[in-house]
This record gives structure tokens, sequence and C-alpha cells, in this order.
């Protein structure tokens, strides 16, 4: 496992300094059955803070560094997150329609790095995406992204439901893109302004998700394979967006 020393820290202290100071962190690991009031302590306040942490063994942990991590580790975010509010009412502002793209339990970095390049060919204002069960900004998605995820705007929120209803109650349609859809995607008015809501390939979007879709559509699909990568499934939709808004 390869990992450079920019893109981790370890140690309680260092990691409680990390995030007091307001360092962006993708996630942080815990040895599994780690104890201490110091470890009490840190952990409150990463559960305080909202930073995504799962319990590991610690072979785990050593396999990310020899170095005495006192069973903690935080890997550090390659990229500032944005506030999803301040893009939506930035982009009101300008007079412009905000073009928001959900990305819903997608785990591949390479996709997640094509979604990006793509998604800023085609003047997307924001890449929502949740805390957890998501993919990391990392440096394969930042290489496979062409630089992409150094000049869109990602934001990373801890309730895509509560995302969803927030840009419904700000004036932006939400459009699920589905195989459950009995529209297709170029029969269906997919402009204004919108959130594209896109799910991973093998469990799709969550059906919480879907009920508060406005409106859902497929892809019409001619042979046996069962779904598109996400990546050009995304690709597809987005520039359906572009063409649909300069009429075209």
């Amino acid at each position: 496992m390869k990992n450079s020393s920019k893109q981790f820290i370890f140690g309680l202290h260092p990691v409680a300094e990390a995030i007091n100071s307001g360092k962006e962190i993708n996630k942080i690991l815990i040895r599994t059955g780690s104890k201490g009031e110091n470890l009490n302590e840190l952990f409150q306040k990463i559960r305080e803070t909202g930073i995504p942490y799962q319990f590991v063994p610690v072979e785990k942990l050593n396999r990310v560094t020899r170095s005495n991590h006192q069973g903690i580790i935080a890997f550090l975010s390659l990229i500032e997150y944005k506030s999803l509010e301040e893009i939506v009412q930035r982009t009101f502002e300008a007079g412009r329609d905000p073009f928001i793209l959900i990305l819903d339990r997608i785990t591949d970095v390479r996709n997640f790095g094509a979604i990006a390049r793509t998604a800023e060919c085609a003047g997307v204002d924001a890449i929502v995406v949740p805390e957890k069960e998501s993919v990391a900004v990392t440096p394969d998605a930042i290489k496979t992204s062409a630089g992409a995820l150094n000049r869109i705007d990602v934001v990373r929120r801890k309730s895509l439901t509560e995302t969803l209803q927030y840009l419904k109650e700000s004036g932006i349609r939400l459009v699920a893109v589905t195989e459950k859809a009995q529209d297709y995607y170029y029969r269906s008015e997919i402009s204004g302004p919108l959130a594209l809501i896109m799910g991973a390939e093998d469990s799709g979007i969550s059906r919480s998700l879907l009920d508060l879709s406005d409106s859902q559509v497929k892809i019409p699909l001619s042979g046996t394979v069962e779904s598109l990568n996400v990546s050009v499934a995304c690709g597809i939709l987005l520039f359906e967006v572009v063409r649909q808004r300069l009429g075209v």
C-alpha cells in the first residue's frame, strides 16, 4: 500500500491538532479495542466534528505506517471541500441556473475522477458526495480527473436526504437517473435549476433519494449487459443537460 506522508498523519496529539486547526480530513482509522482517557476525549471530538471514522484491526493500521501510530491514523483531504449553500447562492446571484451533480455511494476512485473530468467540462457547479460510503479524493482520483478535481467545487454532506430537501426548497429540480424509470432521458426536460442524481452501479440510488426526486429518467440499453459504467452514464446525462440548455 503506497502512501505519502503528506496524505496522512498519525498519533493522538497530531490528529487532535489537525482537527483543532480545521484541516480537511477524509476519514480516521482507530484501532479496535483502543482505550484511554486521551483517546476517549479525541474520539468525542471526532464525533462532534462529524469526521468519518472506522474501527479497524491493528494490522490495517500497520499496513499504512510502521511508525508508532498509537492506534489512530487520519487521512488528509487533497482538496478543500466547499459549502453547498454558498455555491447555490452565488450561482443564483450571478443570474445562472445551478447545475449540481449528486453522487450516491460511488466508491471507485477512477470512476470518480472520470466523472469529475466530465462534470467540469459540462459546466457543473458542484459535485456532492456523502461523508460515508463514498469515495475520497485521492491522488488516483485527481490523476484520472486530469486535474479537474482541483478546479471544480466538491461538497461533502453528512446527509444526502437533507441535502436534497434543501435543494428542493431552493427551487432546484431533482432528477434521478435509474433503470427503474419509465421515461428515457432524451424525452424528458432536464434543464433549468437542476440537480442530477447518480447512484452506484451495483446498488443504484438509495430509496430515500428516489422518493425525493422530482422525476426519474433512464438510458435505453439494447445489449445483454444490465448497466453502463457509472462514469459513462454520467457523461451521457451531463451533456444531455448541456444540449437542452443550449437549445440544440
